[in-house]
């Protein structure tokens, strides 16, 4: 069999307690809104870029944006919820760099069309920015080499899941997500973590990402 290499450094499965909280901040207008992403907390650019996600996780995989939601459904500009709806999380690995391109979406959009800054929401209906607040545990899970880590992975909790794969990679500022690293680093299997990481998990759903993991690593254990 393949894929059995013994790690020295075993993988420590985590799992997380999930808070949200509000901050007391809110937004009226557009220009509001900028200004208050800029100054935020990079835990309320997680929070209102992974709500659905952290929320709703057997449901569908994509996320909704809620900033793009409140500009085009509150204050009615529906091209600039377009382009925030249209921002490719995948290709920010920090949280820093992601809270940049949705301001600089805004800002750019404001240039043009700078009548949008006089449009405010109604009474009640404001934009609240809300934090994610995250609470890490061990588990009692550890994994030596890859038959034991599918095992494991099969019964892990999504919250286990959702922690090692998006938390780690955009939240805490890792290079890739947790498994991946491992693999490649402590299992020296390189080919095997470009595969786990190549993959959007953005467009599939918990259950679906723990499927589509054990099928790559199943394959390269009898492979």
């Amino acid at each position: 069999m393949a894929g059995l290499t013994r790690a020295k450094d075993p993988f420590r499965f985590c799992t997380r307690l999930h808070l949200s909280e509000l901050t007391g901040l809110r937004a009226t207008n557009l220009v509001g809104l900028l200004a208050l992403i800029k100054e935020v907390p990079g835990s309320c650019i997680y929070h209102h870029t992974h709500r659905f996600l952290q929320q709703h996780q057997y449901l569908s995989p994509e996320p909704p944006n809620d900033f793009a939601y409140w500009v085009a459904e509150i204050l009615g500009e529906d091209e600039l919820g377009e382009r925030l709806v249209s921002i490719d999380t995948m290709q920010y690995s920090t949280i820093r760099d992601l809270r940049n391109r949705i301001a600089e979406t805004i800002e750019s959009y404001l240039d043009d069309n700078p009548l949008a800054k006089l449009k405010f929401a109604r009474v009640h209906e404001e934009f609240h920015f809300i934090k994610s607040v995250s609470f890490i545990l061990p588990t009692n899970y550890i994994a030596y080499d890859l038959k034991e880590f599918a095992e494991i992975l099969k019964k892990i909790t999504i919250d286990s899941i959702y922690f090692h794969i998006f938390e780690a990679r955009l939240r805490l500022e890792k290079a890739s997500n947790d498994f991946s690293f491992w693999v490649e680093n402590s299992l020296k299997d390189k080919k095997l973590a470009d595969k786990i990481s190549a993959f959007d998990p953005y467009t599939r759903t918990l259950e679906d990402l723990r499927m589509k993991i054990l099928q790559i690593i199943e394959r390269r254990v009898v492979g």
